[in-house]
């Protein structure tokens, strides 16, 4: 299931979310939902979030970008997105 917002104009500029891709594969990315968002700062609060690399995320997201297929979440802190593979949040949460 596919957890994607309308964009929020104050985020990301359409613009650019148009011409960002996966470094990848290289797939489009759309805004996450705000229920996704919600899932992944708890996860962050619980302590129980780690990124691709495996690394420990300790601080909460403002918005992330969720890649086509639904399998990985960019970051989006302090208003830019975070496009490096292994910063990158596997979806679904477990």
């Amino acid at each position: 299931m596919r957890r994607i917002a309308r964009l929020n104009f104050n985020m990301i500029k359409p613009e650019l979310l148009n011409i960002l891709r996966c470094p990848e594969t290289h797939q489009k990315l759309a805004l996450a939902d705000n229920g996704l968002l919600t899932q992944i700062n708890d996860a962050i609060t619980a302590g129980r979030l780690k990124n691709r690399a495996g690394h420990s995320v300790s601080e909460k997201i403002e918005s992330g970008l969720v890649r086509e297929d639904g399998k990985f979440l960019y970051p989006v802190r302090a208003k830019l997105p975070i496009m490096l593979i292994d910063e990158a949040i596997a979806l679904p949460l477990t």
